[in-house]
């Protein structure tokens, strides 16, 4: 298991249809070590704390294998014209991991990396920024149903986060997948 990259953002404003919107959902990648305390990354921002950051939801991780899925979406509804790389923070997430899907992970596990220990709190629940984002006025129940979530952390040792680190899952209490958590949001939403 990787993490590719580390990334933040600030506020900034966004436009949905004819309204506007604080948002920090477009994250970009950070070069070296990036400090990681109980709130989050150095540097990152959350526009609306009522749903986003805090203790419970400090770090975003966004397994990279889901991209192709997204990629897909896009050029079909004709927002990317071509099969171009989603960049690295895109879908607001603060770590690009590789190797570890919410299939694979239980709420309460925990990623060891090298100076930072984090725990797996609960999967994402998209919002009408994200679809904005994506250019998709479906993403969010796109990403319902193909069960693509990622997940929230919460920092239980401070230190830093690197791009190219190899972390470890600690197993937790292992009772509820994140995807098991998200399949029974799932079913609240959509119907």
């Amino acid at each position: 298991m990787r993490l590719l990259s580390v990334n933040t953002g600030t506020v900034a404003p966004l436009q949905v249809d004819a309204r506007r919107f604080s948002s920090a959902i477009g994250k970009r990648p950070r070069q070296g070590a990036v400090a990681v305390g109980l709130l989050g990354l150095d540097g990152d921002e959350q526009a609306d704390p009522s749903v986003h950051g805090g203790l419970a939801k400090a770090v975003y991780a966004y397994p990279v294998e889901h991209l192709p899925f997204w990629q897909e979406r896009r050029r079909r509804a004709g927002v990317s014209l071509f099969d171009e790389e989603l960049p690295p923070g895109f879908l607001g997430e603060n770590l690009s991991i590789a190797g570890l899907l919410e299939t694979g992970v239980w709420i309460g596990d925990r990623l060891r990396f090298p100076d930072a220990l984090l725990r797996v709190t609960a999967p994402r629940e998209p919002c009408f920024k994200f679809n904005a984002v994506m250019g998709l006025p479906d993403a969010g129940r796109q990403m319902m149903l193909g069960l693509c979530s990622g997940f929230y952390l919460a920092v239980e040792e401070s230190g830093s986060l690197c791009a190219g680190q190899s972390f470890e899952l600690l197993p937790g209490p292992r009772g509820l997948r994140v995807s098991e958590a998200f399949a029974a949001r799932r079913l609240k939403h959509l119907r």
